[in-house]
This record gives structure tokens, C-alpha cells and sequence, in this order.
């Protein structure tokens, strides 16, 4: 089964007529523009040509039978194929220090033998999805915007080899994801990585009954709560007491205490995007210290 990217939409909502219906479990390809919508791909383009209704497309919606609200959608990344070349910019007061240049600027780098050549730099490829998510019970929340139904959360953990599992709101999920990058730093903070098409296989599956209130990530080292708020604060004291709530129920021999004194111990705040209307914070705690633990 693959979804090409002829099928985007720019928010997450029930309304959207799904463009694909599979019954879980299910694998597939799904096809993706940048987050650009492909628009800055040569080295004479520039951002003033940029048409901004067409910005962070998600490709999608898909409907997975069987999913219902309460439920949790798992969506594992098996692969993903990252086109030749990618786009990074900076623009004038956009990000944390765009108020220390003037003007918009974009460079276009070309991904070859594991490495985006940048300048005169090799920097290793760091394949990751920036947009994924279901939509929202109500509403619509357009694809640069985070939140308890994922979307633009920039988490460098969504790769190759991990499972999210995120709540369903509505009938079906309506899932779609974009946004693919060949390299970003935590934090994003210039408002962009490396920009890149690319084609992701992967696979849909339907937990009856355990939607979290905001997305887990697994892969074989880790689990992480992954949180959007309007601060950084406000997501890290969010992301440490779901993954405290998350422990507990895993870990039943432990006290809330020690639970609190080993997340202090080996658990990690990490930032993942600091640029978008709501910021992303992720608490990562090592699955060796919950032997057996599962989602």
C-alpha cells in the first residue's frame, strides 16, 4: 500500500475526508513533500516566492478501522527514504535569533553517503518526522502547532526503529505525518532543519482502550512522554509528572517517591522545539530501569 503525496492537508481535523482507509495492523509507504511543499528545492529560489498557505503539509488523512476514541494508535517507524538534496533557512525575527539578522536566507544541501553536505561541512545524517499525528476530538489545529494529538512536535526521536503511540480522538485517527528532516539540532532554533521529500514505511496498529493523554514514544533504549505547551516550563513539569503517572503503573513495587528519586537519577529532560506556537519537551526514561515494562 503506498499514499502519495498528492494528498496533504495543512491542520488536523475530523473533518477531513480520509484519503486512504486500511484495517490495522496494516504497513504502508507514505510519500511526503518538505515542509516547504517543495516550493525552495533550487539554489535561485527564494523565500519571498514562498506561497505560506502551503507550509509543514502532512500527507494524509488516514482512516484505520477499528480505531476509536480512548483507543491508542501505535504508528512504528520502519524505514525512511530521504530524498538527494534538502532546504535549511533562517529569517529575520523568526526563531530564537532572528532579531540578529535582516532579511530571509535559505541554502540548499545535498544528502550524499550518509552525510548532508553543508558549506564546507559533512554532517551526519539524522533522519526524523517533524509532523505526525490524529486529529483532535474538536476543531482544527493547523500542522505547525503541536499538541496532545502530536503534530509539529520536531522530536529528533521520531526515526527509524521507534513506535509512537498517540490518543484517538475520532473514529478512524485520521492519521498523517510530513515535516522530514536529513538533520536538526534540539530546539530547531533557526525554525528549520534540513528540509527534505522523503518516503516513510510504516506501520499502524490499534491498542483498544489505552489512549495516553499525550504522545509516548518507545524504541529499544527508551521511553519518552513527548508534551506541548505554550512554555518550556509548562511542557517540562507536564512531561515529568506523566512519565511519574507512566512509572507507576508499570513499576508497581516502587513508592511514588522512589519513582520521583530514580527519574532524578537516570531520566532526562530534553528540549525538542522551541519555535513553534506551543514548545515541545520530551521526558526520556531508560527501559533497563523498568525491566519488563510496557506500554
Amino acid at each position: 500500500m503506498r499514499l502519495s503525496a498528492d494528498h496533504v492537508m495543512f491542520s488536523f481535523s475530523r473533518d477531513h475526508v480520509p484519503a486512504l482507509q486500511v484495517s490495522a495492523p496494516a504497513t504502508l509507504d507514505i510519500e511526503t513533500l518538505d515542509c516547504f511543499s517543495n516550493q525552495l528545492r533550487d539554489p535561485g529560489d527564494t523565500m519571498e516566492q514562498l506561497d505560506w498557505n502551503r507550509i509543514n503539509p502532512a500527507t494524509g488523512p488516514v482512516f484505520v478501522e477499528n480505531a476509536q476514541p480512548g483507543d491508542a494508535l501505535k504508528v512504528t517507524v520502519n524505514r525512511i527514504d530521504l530524498d538527494e538534496k534538502g532546504t535549511v533557512c533562517c529569517l529575520e525575527n523568526e526563531g530564537t535569533l532572528g532579531h540578529l539578522i535582516q532579511g530571509s536566507h535559505i541554502r540548499i544541501a545535498p544528502i550524499e553517503n550518509g552525510a548532508v553536505k553543508y558549506l564546507d561541512l559533512a554532517i551526519p545524517v539524522k533522519k526524523m518526522i517533524g509532523v505526525i499525528g490524529v486529529a483532535p476530538a474538536e476543531g482544527a489545529i493547523n500542522t505547525g502547532t503541536p499538541g496532545r494529538h502530536g503534530g509539529n512536535m520536531d522530536t529528533l526521536m521520531i526515526t527509524e526503529g521507534a513506535s509512537l503511540y498517540f490518543p484517538v480522538a475520532v473514529p478512524g485517527a485520521l492519521f498523517g505525518l510530513g515535516d522530514c528532516h536529513a538533520a536538526m539540532g534540539d530546539g530547531e532554533i533557526g525554525v528549520s532543519g534540513l528540509e527534505c521529500p522523503a518516503v516513510i514505511n510504516l506501520t499502524l496498529e490499534v491498542i483498544k482502550g489505552k489512549a495516553p493523554a499525550y504522545p509516548v514514544l518507545e524504541n529499544q533504549e527508551a521511553f519518552a512522554v513527548i508534551v506541548s505547551q505554550p512554555t518550556a516550563d509548562q511542557a517540562i513539569c507536564s512531561a515529568t509528572q506523566l512519565m511519574c503517572e507512566f512509572l507507576e503503573r508499570r513499576l508497581p513495587t516502587y513508592s511514588r517517591p522512589e519513582i520521583i528519586m530514580l527519574m532524578s537519577l537516570v531520566g532526562e529532560v530534553q528540549i525538542s522545539q522551541v519555535v513553534d506556537p506551543e514548545k515541545t519537551v520530551r521526558f526520556v526514561f531508560p527501559k533497563k530501569y523498568a525491566s519488563g515494562a510496557q506500554f
